[in-house]
């Protein structure tokens, strides 16, 4: 019971912080926001598993440092771009439901690594959650004119990205404990993006950032990153990837009431068929997995 208790406080902190990082962006760029949320978070990190007496347990060695490169480059660097810059341009609603789609693209690099077969259901299901994806972007027109299309691709390829990363996570998720495995992970993450966004700290009228903005940086941060994440591999090495993926079909409906209540974001009927599609087509790929 208490492991899926810290699942549901997981998908809480991640719904939570579609709204949150809407907060932040008001008065933060995006990649100075990525930038903050990134290194606090590392910092929070090394910080917990250096005063533990963690690091006395391991001995780390060549290719161990770069399986952390490697999920730091997919799992931090990429698809935190994908999420802080493309929620920029986009919706909650919008954000929380194409990153949804996430277990379609990890369904996709299993066929692709000939781990799974694809079966009829698979199919309906992907081909189901990629239209709802199309419809969500349709909302507003497609062209230069639409104001979340931008955003929708970008935030589509920070999910491609958590999706290698997820696969990739669960092949050493045995191997290391969640604690190093994280910190590693969010240091290289971190390194990768100082020349990616370190640039935007020199535009930020810092005076004018309000506590509203670091709130938004700390939620981020704190609950989002480094809780959210700690949990996440904890349950990974508990639970099939599969059980865990399926209290993610509660994220983006907690996301949308959250950005319909607190931000005032328009619930359209568009959004709703969308949205249905993506869930609906999430839900037949992973139960036709088995």
């Amino acid at each position: 019971m208490k492991i899926y208790s810290l699942i549901l406080l997981m998908v809480l902190c991640w719904s939570g912080n579609f709204v949150m990082g809407k907060v932040a962006l008001r008065e933060l760029p995006p990649f100075a926001l990525l930038f903050l949320r990134v290194w606090f978070s590392a910092a929070i990190l090394a910080a917990i598993y250096f005063s533990s007496g963690e690091h006395h347990r391991w001995r780390f060695e060549g290719a161990d440092w770069k399986k952390f490169a490697e999920l730091g480059c997919y799992g931090i660097a990429l698809n935190q771009v994908g999420f802080t810059v493309g929620l920029n341009y986009t919706t909650v609603a919008h954000s929380a439901l194409i990153i949804a789609t996430g277990p379609i693209f990890v369904l996709l690099l299993a066929r692709w690594q000939q781990l799974e077969a694809l079966t009829a259901r698979k199919v309906l299901g992907m081909a189901l959650s990629f239209a709802g994806v199309v419809i969500l972007s349709s909302e507003y027109g497609f062209g230069s004119q639409s104001p979340t299309l931008l955003g929708d691709v970008i935030t589509l390829g920070g999910t491609v990205s958590f999706a290698v990363y997820t696969v990739a996570g669960k092949k050493v998720a045995q191997t290391y404990d969640t604690l190093p495995l994280n910190t590693f992970t969010y240091l290289f993450g971190a390194l990768m993006v100082v020349p990616v966004a370190g640039w935007q700290l020199l535009r930020v009228p810092w005076a004018n950032v309000s506590w509203r903005g670091w709130l938004g940086v700390a939620y981020m941060a704190v609950l989002a990153s480094v809780v959210a994440y700690l949990i996440y591999y904890y349950a990974l090495s508990k639970l099939s990837a599969s059980r865990v993926a399926a209290f993610s079909y509660l994220q983006p409906v907690i996301a949308t009431i959250l950005g319909a209540v607190l931000l005032a974001e328009k619930v359209s009927p568009r959004l709703l068929g969308g949205g249905t599609a993506v869930l609906v087509g999430v839900y037949l790929a992973e139960r036709g997995r088995g």
